[in-house]
């Protein structure tokens, strides 16, 4: 019996661009284009006969923009959608609007050498696409904790950015929680930190994301939480109440000064087919924090984070992950669990209790 390949639909204004995904996306057996076209009043129209199992959709368009056609459809009936943006400061600020509407991938595209950069990028474009047709919408949609109902309590690998060396296993005061996550992690980030007191212990973050869409991901998550969040900078220090969230294009390490932790932000190849990589912040924080840390791998396609999550549980830290059913893609916790570096899997909603369980 053959398999149902994934239906795919493109809404963009742009023809180069409608030909160019299209004839990328049909490199690809498991793949199928479905509708290709320019506004979303056309896929509305195309949708009526033929509803697809993803939508690669850009976000300026004539007659309807992107970010109301996809409420649209999260409020009819929800389906993965990837946006394809344009690199641009202004562009990622759109975007955060459509991941808060409900997108669960971001595809960056150039203002020139459009052509190029598509068919270089297609194994990420393809990837984007396999990994949104296997989200799981609802967990995201219906989940939601308040800060006042937490109890508080009395491929390449990582080598490449740093070698593997000693583990700290000292115990000390001073404690930092790490996470790392990919697709459908902006939501469920969005969900934990707005839940957290200011009273909360110092976190660094890996989310899978393009540079320049990190600093307008930072700066909604800061606007909406009572701790602050902030895109990390070169030696920025890990406080209480603070997130800092590694920036799109750089790896972030955690290193330690006497008590206190800060991180190193640098450039370096993907590792892990990702830059930054959940991998290369997990090793540095079993390196530098050891038992002094906890370690949380969240919804994501792929294995990233994996082994630097071994090597915290290795050293001492108290390891948590995102249980399948709260997940948007059940990936990298799956990979996490099945290798030994998961100590306890939970739900979405009670990941940010066991943070603060944790820092009592």
């Amino acid at each position: 019996m053959r398999r149902k390949k994934i239906q795919v639909m493109i809404v963009d204004d742009s023809a180069v661009v409608r030909q160019v995904i299209s004839s990328v996306l049909k490199t690809d057996s498991e793949l199928e284009v479905c509708g290709a076209v320019a506004d979303p009043l056309f896929a509305m129209t195309r949708m009526r006969m033929q509803w697809p199992d993803v939508i690669v959709l850009d976000i300026e368009m004539p007659r309807m923009d992107g970010i109301s056609f996809l409420k649209k459809i999260m409020a009819e009936r929800p389906t993965p959608v990837v946006i394809c943006s344009t690199l641009t400061e202004k562009g990622a600020e759109t975007t955060m609007q459509a991941i808060s509407a409900g997108a669960v991938e971001i595809i960056t595209k150039p203002k020139v050498g459009l052509k190029g950069f598509l068919h270089d990028s297609a194994k990420v474009l393809i990837g984007a696409v396999k990994a949104a047709s296997k989200a799981n919408l609802k967990p995201i949609q219906a989940a939601s904790v308040k800060a006042s109902s937490l109890k508080v309590k009395p491929k390449l690998s990582a080598d490449t950015i740093l070698a593997a060396g000693k583990l700290s296993i000292l115990k000390t005061t001073e404690q930092v929680v790490a996470i790392g996550t990919s697709t459908g992690g902006t939501q469920a980030l969005e969900l934990v930190l707005k839940a957290l007191p200011r009273l909360s212990p110092g976190i660094v973050v890996v989310q899978h994301m393009p540079e320049k869409f990190t600093a307008a991901f930072s700066e909604r998550l800061n606007s909406l939480c009572e701790i602050s969040v902030k895109e990390a900078r070169h030696k920025m220090r890990v406080l209480p109440g603070q997130a800092l969230i590694a920036p799109g294009g750089k790896h972030m390490l955690l290193k330690r000064s006497g008590a206190q932790y800060y991180v190193e932000v640098i450039d370096g190849p993907l590792v892990s087919r990702h830059r930054p990589s959940v991998d290369v912040l997990f090793r540095s924080v079993a390196q530098s924090a050891g038992a002094n840390a906890l370690g949380i791998i969240m919804t994501g396609m792929g294995d990233d984070g994996v082994k630097g999550m071994l090597e915290m549980r290795q050293a001492g830290a108290l390891t948590l992950a995102q249980d399948e059913a709260s997940c948007v893609v059940y990936g990298m916790p799956r990979e996490a669990v099945n290798r030994g570096a998961v100590e306890r899997s939970l739900p979405l909603v009670e990941v940010p209790q066991a943070i603060l369980d944790y820092s009592q």
